[in-house]
């Protein structure tokens, strides 16, 4: 597989990364979310799924989760004739329930949860402390690698930090959902904490149902 571009693509643009020739029997398309393409990547790497291709849509839909469903769409009937199969890399990520109908209709399908912060951890673990972490924010390696674009400035910090306060005043601490072992990924994220005034909690998630989710996948094509 080729290597991906840098963040700021994978966020404003998205990627296509594929393994081998672009049709052929077998083949299947994750047509996934830009802030998941790394850790797909490297999954598909370390597990030889080579007759997998990725392709990401840009991340920041993130900020807008109402489009993702239309852009889903618009994806997979791009992609539909040149694979076998198509699995959606999305959660439901904020769409209230919209881009499962989209799937439902496509007859795709998609990964459980409410969004990357659940299935990172766990969507079971996640689902049993989240009535307790209801003052918390969570960063995954991409969003810490991300936070000016997704967050500081899209909500106006970099311009105008006393609305920090209005914004956050109501959260306790910032969990960094982390899928490496990367020390200055980590002290960035406690700088992200310290930027929005918030106490910090490192939690190492690897890959969490995102593994299992793509080898069930793999496990599709694989068997005779």
């Amino acid at each position: 597989m080729a290597d991906l571009p840098g963040d700021g693509e994978l966020t404003c643009q998205g990627a296509e990364v594929r393994a081998g020739p672009k049709t052929g029997q077998g083949r299947v398309l994750l047509l996934a979310c830009g802030a998941l393409a790394r850790e797909i990547l490297a999954l598909c790497r370390a597990n030889g799924w080579d007759h997998f291709d990725i392709s990401c849509l840009p991340a920041i839909l993130h900020n807008h989760p109402d489009r993702i469903p239309q852009a889903v769409r618009d994806a997979v009937e791009r992609h539909r004739a040149d694979y076998d199969r198509i699995f959606v890399v999305y959660a439901d990520c904020g769409t209230g329930g919209g881009l499962q109908r989209v799937c439902d209709e496509l007859g795709v399908e998609m990964l459980e949860g409410p969004h990357c912060y659940s299935f990172f951890e766990g969507n079971q673990a996640f689902a049993a402390h989240s009535e307790t972490e209801f003052t918390a924010i969570y960063l995954t390696d991409f969003l810490v690698r991300q936070f000016d674009a997704f967050l500081w400035k899209p909500m106006g910090l970099d311009r105008h930090p006393q609305l920090r306060d209005m914004y956050f005043g109501h959260y306790e601490k910032l969990v960094y959902q982390a899928q490496t072992d990367d020390p200055t990924l980590t002290e960035k994220a406690r700088r992200c904490a310290e930027r929005l005034g918030l106490a910090f909690e490192r939690r190492f998630t690897g890959y969490g149902d995102l593994e299992r989710e793509l080898a069930r996948e793999a496990q599709k094509t694989l068997a005779p």
